[in-house]
This record gives structure tokens, C-alpha cells and sequence, in this order.
């Protein structure tokens, strides 16, 4: 447990009153959530008559895994101004929210507490058990974890046949490095990430060159892309990578699966190890 906690440190930021479990008499009745990846959370998490708010992409498809079960919810802007007029009595931002948002919330008394984006699975399931007992749902927080730790199970088995080295590449040629979450599902089911040849830690854009000769066995890509509308999708569809790296040498997980820890994480693993027998099928 103590492990666990110092896992969370450099990741969670959250006021001491909340650090404790709930109890379903102290749980907070209307919560707001201004931040993409608490948005998940709390739809994941939270009783439906708690949630008296959610943030500007929660409904996005694209982004937003939950976008779905977001519809029948209060979009908010964002701003301290939206979320004031809910008379919330616990918000929900991330650490890229802007600090005035987050500054002038605190000063009108309101309780917020603020996430840093998770960057490993050990991180996604410390802010799933935060946010439970936040809410006075333990049970639901442990379950969700249960998911996930099944998921990852079946992924390994799936993995374990050979060693792969996957390079996680999207738009423009950007790598998400090996500090990421989408590093720590390759590295917790037993697959070697390129971008550590390559030096990329939190992230950062690769040459069509340098991923060449890189040489990793597969990539990792958020989307099927067949024609290009704008330059970011042409990097992905460039001679040199169709020809090396056709559709059964790419993994695909959507962006919704991987932009936030969260209760996701159990399907995008799932998703992993999918598309890791239809490679494996392909190759023999």
C-alpha cells in the first residue's frame, strides 16, 4: 500500500480533507468535473445524481470513451464562472487546467482537487481508487481495478509467444516516449518500446528517417489511415512506413482508450492483445 501511495506523489495533487475514504453520509452530492480525464472518472465512478457537471469534451467521441453516458449531463465551458453557478461541493480538474480557473475556485471556498495526468498503469489505478473513495464508492473503484488486472493477464499471455518492439507513432511523426501510458501497457505486457533507442521520454517528434532505422517490429497508431487530409496524416502514409509497416505491422488503439487513465484502460489492453493474435495469426 505505502508502495502504491508513493507511486501517486508525483502525479496527484489533492487536498488533505479528501485523502481519506468517504463514508456514503459524507459523500459529496454535486460534483463538477472541468478536466477531460476526470470527466471518465466520475462517470465511471459516480452515482448519476452526483454529477452536476462535466467538461467541454466529455461528449466528444473521438476523445472521450464515455461520451455516450455523458449526454445526459451539463456541459461546462470549463471557466470558474460555469461551475460556480452548480454550486458544486467538489470539483474535479487536472494539472494542465488553467491555474487562474483553478486559483479562483479556491478562493471562493469550493474544494477541488486536481490530477496530473496518469503516465503508468500503477498511476491510473491509484487516481481510480482516489477518486472512489472521494466519492464514497470504494467498491466500484476496487472493481474497476479488478478489470483492469484481468485484462493485463490475458494480454501477457497473448504477448509472451515472442519479444516484439513497438514504437507508439502518430501524427507529424510524434512519439509518445517511454514516460507515457501508453509506454506502460507495452512494458507491462511483456513488449520492448522502440522510442528507447530512440532517446524520447515524455515525447517528442522522430524523422521518417530515424524511425527507419529504428527497426521496430510493429507501430503502435491511434487510427487506420488510408487517405491523407492534411500533412499530419501524410507522415503516416509515407512510401517508406506503407512499405515497411503495412496494416498487419500496426497496432491500432483509438485515441479515446489511451488519452486518460481510467476504467478504459481495461478494454484498450484488451484491444492490445486483439490486435496482437491478429498479428501473430498473419506472421505464421
Amino acid at each position: 500500500m505505502r508502495t502504491a501511495w508513493r507511486a501517486t506523489l508525483g502525479s496527484v495533487l489533492v487536498l488533505a480533507a479528501l485523502i481519506a475514504p468517504s463514508t456514503a453520509a459524507e459523500a459529496p452530492r454535486r460534483v463538477v468535473s472541468i478536466n477531460l480525464c476526470t470527466d471518465q472518472l466520475l462517470l465511471a465512478l459516480a452515482d448519476p445524481s452526483q454529477i452536476a457537471g462535466l467538461g467541454p469534451y466529455a461528449r466528444d467521441p473521438e476523445r472521450s470513451f464515455f461520451a455516450a453516458r455523458a449526454m445526459p449531463f451539463p456541459s461546462l465551458s470549463g471557466k470558474a464562472e460555469d461551475v460556480l453557478v452548480r454550486h458544486p461541493d467538489l470539483v474535479l480538474a487536472g494539472r494542465f487546467t488553467r491555474r487562474e480557473t483553478r486559483d479562483l475556485l479556491a478562493a471562493k471556498g469550493l474544494t477541488l482537487m486536481t490530477l496530473a495526468p496518469a503516465r503508468s498503469i500503477a498511476e491510473t489505478e491509484a487516481h481510480i481508487r482516489m477518486i472512489g473513495d472521494a466519492l464514497g464508492h470504494p467498491e466500484r473503484a476496487a472493481a474497476e481495478i479488478a478489470h483492469i488486472e484481468a485484462a493485463l493477464a490475458r494480454a501477457r499471455a497473448a504477448a509472451a509467444k515472442r519479444p516484439l518492439r513497438v514504437l507508439g507513432v502518430s501524427r507529424r511523426g510524434w512519439i509518445s516516449g517511454t514516460d507515457s501510458l501508453s509506454a506502460s501497457l507495452l512494458s507491462a505486457v511483456g513488449l520492448a518500446n522502440a522510442a528507447r533507442d530512440l532517446g524520447i521520454g515524455t515525447g517528442g517528434f522522430a524523422s521518417l528517417e530515424q524511425i527507419v532505422a529504428a527497426g521496430p517490429d510493429l507501430l503502435l497508431m491511434e487510427e487506420h489511415t488510408t487517405a491523407a487530409e492534411d500533412q499530419g496524416q501524410a507522415f503516416l502514409l509515407h512510401p517508406a512506413l506503407m512499405r515497411l509497416y503495412p496494416p498487419d505491422k500496426r497496432i491500432l488503439l483509438p485515441e479515446r482508450l489511451i488519452t486518460c487513465g481510467g476504467p478504459m484502460l481495461a478494454e484498450a489492453i484488451d484491444r492490445l492483445t486483439t490486435e496482437l493474435k491478429r498479428v501473430e495469426g498473419q506472421e505464421k
